[in-house]
């Protein structure tokens, strides 16, 4: 099983970006999915997520500007990033947990939030 996130890349304050996150192989019993990020310094926390059955939890720093968002039938998940900010430059990794508890990491894609 492998996660593939991409979209990430410089951008300028108040702008947008699209990650996104396929993946291949099989995962059975997903209890839940999301996105992740790692700033400068900062340990790894979640941005967002959505279980199995559609509930969605966002960090407050990106409520109101962050959704996300899956596609079942590409096998892919999906961060919608507007009004970014300097302090959202990190590191974002897509997770998956399946109903085991066992966790599946994508590498990560990097996006900078800069004039």
């Amino acid at each position: 099983v492998q996660l593939q996130a991409s979209g990430g890349g410089l951008v300028q304050p108040g702008g947008s970006l699209r990650l996104s996150c396929e993946g291949s192989g099989s995962i059975r019993n997903i209890h839940r999915m999301g996105w992740y990020r790692q700033g400068p310094g900062k340990q790894r926390d979640m941005v967002a997520t959505v279980s199995s059955g559609g509930s969605v939890s966002y960090a407050d720093s990106v409520k109101g500007r962050f959704t996300i968002s899956r596609d079942n039938a590409k096998n892919t998940l999906y961060l919608q990033m507007n009004s970014l900010q300097p302090e959202d430059t990190a590191v974002y990794y897509c997770h998956v947990m399946d109903t085991t508890y066992h966790n599946y990491w994508g590498q990560g894609t990097l996006v900078t939030v800069s004039s």
